[in-house]
Formats: C-alpha cells, sequence, structure tokens
C-alpha cells in the first residue's frame, strides 16, 4: 500500500488591486517541491478577471493549464499567443523574461505551475514551448500527457529535470491503476469529482503526495472526475523562492529586485499588454524581506500520514 499525504489548499489572492483568488498547494512548509514542481496554483471555475500587468521571472519555468476559458500572453521575448483548454504553454525564464497575462473569458479554470531550474540551466536564454497533447485512453480514463512520459505517451517539451504533468479524466466507477516512475515522487491535485488515490479520499483543491518507490498509483472516482499528476525525480538543489524569483541565494535575488525595479535589461520589455482594466503598466517589485531570505529545506521523498 502506497502512502498518501494530504496538502489542503490555501485561498491567496493574485494580481495586485484586481487580485482574483487562487487555491496553492505547494510550496508547503512541509513540502516545499514535488521534484521539481515549487509551485501549484488552481483556480476556477468562476467568473475572474485576471489582468495580470508584465511582471519578472527568473530561475524557473512557468507552466500553463487550462480547463476552461481563454488567456492571451505577451512576454519580453516577443512571444504573442493564447493560452486554451488542453494546450500546454511552457515559459521558461531562465536568466531573465518578463510577461503579461490577460483573460480573454471571463471565465476561468486552471493551473498555473512553476518548476525549478536546476544551476546547469537556471541562466539559460528565455523560450516558450506550446503543445497539444493527444488524449491517450488506460482502463476507461482519458489521460493528456503534456510533460514527461505515461501511460505510453511521451511529449516532445524539453524538462531542465526529469518530470511528468498529466490531466487525468476519470469517468463514475474508474478504477485506474497508474504504472509510475518508481524513481519519482508524485502529487495528485483534484480539480473536481469525489475520488480516492490509494483508497483515501482527497478533496477537490487538496494535492495527494506519494513519496519515490511507488511503482503503480491507484485512483478510483465515484464521481465523473478531473485531477492533474505531477511528479519528478526529488530535487536535490537548495533555492531562494520569493515573489517571482529563483535564485540560490539572497544576495541573488535582492539583484533581481532591484534590477526590475529601476527597469534593468535582463528581464527585457514586454510589448502588446493593453492594460485592459487601466491598471499599472508593469507590476513593481514589493519591498525585500527585513530578514535575510534562507534556502527551502529539502523535505525527505517520504509521504506523512496527516
Amino acid at each position: 500500500m502506497v502512502n498518501v499525504e494530504i496538502i489542503a489548499p490555501r485561498d491567496v489572492p493574485l494580481g495586485g488591486l484586481r487580485s482574483m483568488e487562487v487555491r496553492r498547494t505547494l510550496p508547503h512548509r512541509a513540502r516545499p517541491t514535488i521534484g521539481a514542481w515549487c509551485f501549484i496554483d488552481h483556480y476556477g471555475p468562476e467568473r475572474l478577471t485576471m489582468d495580470v500587468a508584465p511582471h519578472p521571472h527568473s530561475g524557473l519555468q512557468t507552466v500553463s493549464w487550462l480547463f476552461d476559458g481563454h488567456i492571451s500572453h505577451h512576454d519580453s521575448a516577443g512571444h504573442h499567443l493564447p493560452v486554451r483548454p488542453g494546450e500546454l504553454v511552457l515559459m521558461t525564464a531562465g536568466r531573465g523574461i518578463s510577461h503579461s497575462e490577460v483573460a480573454v473569458d471571463q471565465m476561468l479554470h486552471g493551473a498555473q505551475l512553476w518548476t525549478a531550474l536546476p544551476d546547469a540551466h537556471r541562466f539559460d536564454a528565455p523560450r516558450v514551448d506550446r503543445y497539444r497533447p493527444a488524449p491517450v485512453e488506460a482502463d476507461g480514463a482519458t489521460l493528456l500527457v503534456f510533460l514527461g512520459t505515461l501511460a505510453g505517451s511521451t511529449s516532445p517539451v524539453r524538462a531542465a529535470t526529469p518530470l511528468v504533468g498529466a490531466e487525468i479524466r476519470l469517468p463514475a466507477g474508474t478504477r485506474l491503476s497508474l504504472p509510475v516512475n518508481e524513481s519519482f515522487e508524485h502529487g495528485v491535485l483534484v480539480d473536481s469529482g469525489r475520488m480516492a488515490v490509494e483508497k483515501r479520499n482527497v478533496h477537490p483543491g487538496e494535492l495527494a503526495y506519494t513519496g519515490v518507490g511507488a511503482s503503480e498509483l491507484l485512483l478510483e472516482a465515484e464521481t465523473d472526475s478531473r485531477a492533474l499528476l505531477l511528479g519528478g525525480e526529488p530535487f536535490q538543489e537548495e533555492f531562494v523562492m520569493w515573489w517571482n524569483f529563483l535564485g540560490r541565494t539572497h544576495e541573488e535575488v535582492a539583484e533581481y529586485q532591484r534590477e526590475w525595479n529601476a527597469g534593468g535589461g535582463r528581464f527585457g520589455v514586454t510589448e502588446g499588454y493593453e492594460n485592459p482594466l487601466g491598471g499599472l503598466g508593469r507590476i513593481p517589485a514589493p519591498q525585500l524581506p527585513t530578514v535575510r531570505m534562507r534556502p527551502r529545506r529539502l523535505a525527505e521523498p517520504v509521504a506523512r500520514l496527516r
């Protein structure tokens, strides 16, 4: 039997004065990462106003995945593209990028995810990858594998560390024994429905964590259900994550904050943002903490029952 650790979400306002509420499960004080996945925001389904002005990122990748709705993305690497349901948009910030996100449809439902870049790739040139996975069937379930390999489906999108990411749809009564990589730790984010992971009930918005060593995960749906499976090899590098920056030391992150607020060239200029709600033309970085930021503690890849 695979142990399952339940991580409850916390409600977080996102986007400044015209903020939308999201449900955040990572980072968590007991579980800062799952593989290189270091950030999970889950939102909708509801009428939401998303108008996120240009803001910076460094040292990480953002993974946008929608269930419903349509978002317009602009970034300082020159990309202007739609984010639509069932299509991966992966933005590698690398050494630095800025971007904006504006809802085209007010009915939004999806997840915003980040992965930590390892030292060997955290200063790579910024880029954007898009991929629409074909559905694959497994014991009555439907899977959309957008990163890594699962159920015989492999995404062509490059990840900087070994990862897996997939949407799983389970009709009522489905019992899926899903083969997974034993060297990975996994998290199952339940989006909707009544379902269980390894016989443990997991409510919508909760994240069910399983440590390394499992070769299969048992997913059971009492009603029509949907979930995201996220996993990867345990991330072994310590890092400092503050606001939208991921670095290795307090000084490094403080320099990113200074450069962004000073309009330095590291993060470029996001062209095409139309500022539809009349707010800020760009989001300034907040003041730094008054205490020295320390690297996040690395957790053992073992599920703790709680």
